[in-house]
């Protein structure tokens, strides 16, 4: 028997929400709209699920978020899980899909989290950011932006998709681990965080790599603090004023102790 099919007000209702879950990535409808090329009250009406958008304007869409026309028809979350996962199929069961599966929220929790750590670029400089970590279906995410001032050094452009970063985390018996990358895997960092015995699950030190080749000016290996910030927003964006490059004398106190300025990274 042919499953019955859902209305066209189902599937608008479908395509809306999993917009919306879309559109929560940045923080201006209007300038969403702009970016895509399409009137703002036209968008509003596939948020809505008034309207679909016509097939031009959805492989616009598509492109622009990197997913696929199965956005009309399934829950955002759901695309692209088939049992052939990179992390989840059964080659790596045992191994990285482990990690995943053990790093749970009294481990490492769910949130958002300040980081300290010397600038790649700018040795005298330092970089004071925000990250939020997130879990979807067992995972455990990570998602942050590079600062507009190291952007503009590198001469690259400051909009908020391009200084974007995403990774995915996991656990070992020593602390947890995760790698991050830049949209279009631009850029990679490999990171490392152990729990600082003395602050509970608040303070984490570890170090981050970059990947890039050697080179007799820059380091690829810096020390690096994450501090739990917890989950409410209004705090994350009270922190995130301070984000960006700054000097030592103004890294927080704490931060600046596990550091250890001065002292070489073994």
């Amino acid at each position: 028997m042919l499953k019955q099919s859902r209305s066209p007000a189902e599937l608008r209702t479908v395509f809306g929400d999993n917009l919306r879950i879309l559109a929560r990535e940045y923080p201006s409808i209007s300038e969403l709209s702009r970016r895509l090329g399409i009137n703002r009250t036209q968008f509003n009406r596939y948020l809505s699920g008034e309207s679909f958008p016509r097939p031009d304007v959805l492989d616009r869409i598509c492109s622009f978020f990197d997913v696929d026309a199965r956005i009309l028809l399934a829950p955002v979350q759901t695309l692209g899980q088939n049992e052939s996962h990179a992390l989840h199929g059964n080659y790596l069961k045992d191994f990285i899909d482990a990690g995943l599966s053990r790093l749970t929220e009294d481990i490492f929790p769910s949130g958002f989290y300040r980081f300290t750590r010397r600038s790649f670029i700018s040795e005298d400089k330092f970089v004071v950011g925000i990250v939020h970590v997130h879990r979807i279906d067992g995972v455990t995410y990570v998602k942050g932006y590079e600062p507009r001032a190291g952007m503009r050094y590198q001469g690259l452009s400051t909009d908020g998709p391009s200084r974007e970063y995403r990774g995915y985390m996991t656990c070992h018996e020593d602390g947890v681990a995760f790698v991050l990358s830049r949209r279009n895997t631009l850029t990679y960092s490999f990171n490392y965080l152990a729990r600082v015995s003395s602050a509970e699950n608040s303070l984490w030190a570890g170090y981050v790599a970059r990947t890039v080749r050697e080179s007799e000016s820059g380091e690829r290996v810096l020390r690096m603090i994450y501090e739990y910030l917890g989950t409410d927003v209004s705090r994350a964006i009270a922190a995130a004023r301070s984000a960006g490059f700054t000097s030592a004398p103004d890294i927080i106190p704490f931060h600046k102790r596990l550091l250890q300025l001065g002292t070489p990274f073994k």
